[in-house]
């Protein structure tokens, strides 16, 4: 017999960049640009609940580097959490992000990693100003981005992805990855100029 899960739910703004050409070709279940994938992500919750715990205003960040296609496996997480969490938030957040909890994205997620990084807990920064958002952690993860330039003209270009079927997010402003940088103990890459997004999401089990 099964233990139910814990229920649990967020609303965050999410920030997201990679190793892909703009637009990334996973969004579209086609192979990534480099045949190989290292994407950065990061959640600032609004709002969200593992039970009773309280996961408001909280961070979370990921780093990852998958050797084929995400849905291939074989890929290497590390998990930043905010060190302002709780030791009971804490273990929410992880528990969630390992997809023990259930619900999407993460129960997905989990099944293609084969290795999992020890957790970081560090001051996350966040800045959420539209297509031109950011988040700082140190030296550990960075991620700016900005609009896409339009190659002719260099105005700025406004595109925008929507996913019905997507699993990390529905829609999203398709945008440039002006920083996508890492370095953690088991994982380090820098990929400026690439493919990123910036959205809100809601998720729960």
């Amino acid at each position: 017999m099964n233990t139910p899960h814990t229920k649990w739910a967020l609303e965050a703004d999410f920030l997201q960049a990679c190793n892909c050409d703009y637009g990334c070709p996973c969004e579209f279940s086609a192979p990534p640009t480099r045949g190989f994938c290292e994407g950065t992500g990061a959640w600032k919750i609004i709002k969200g609940h593992f039970g009773d715990v309280s996961l408001d205003g909280l961070a979370v960040a990921f780093a990852a580097h998958w050797p084929k296609a995400i849905h291939e496996g074989g890929g290497t997480l590390a998990l930043i959490i905010d060190e302002r969490a709780s030791a009971a938030q804490r273990k929410a957040i992880l528990t969630i992000c390992s997809g023990q909890a259930g619900g999407m994205p993460f129960e997905i997620l989990a099944t293609t990693f084969s290795k999992v990084l020890e957790p970081i807990f560090a001051p996350v920064e966040f800045i959420l100003n539209g297509r031109d958002s950011s988040v700082r952690i140190g030296e550990t993860l960075n991620i700016a981005l900005e609009p896409i330039k339009n190659p002719v003209t260099g105005e700025n270009e406004s595109v925008r992805i929507e996913h019905s079927t997507g699993f990390i997010f529905k829609s999203a402003e398709a945008v440039s990855g002006k920083e996508c940088r890492v370095n953690v103990p088991g994982l380090s890459f820098s990929w400026p100029d690439k493919a990123g997004f910036v959205t809100q999401v809601s998720y729960g089990n």
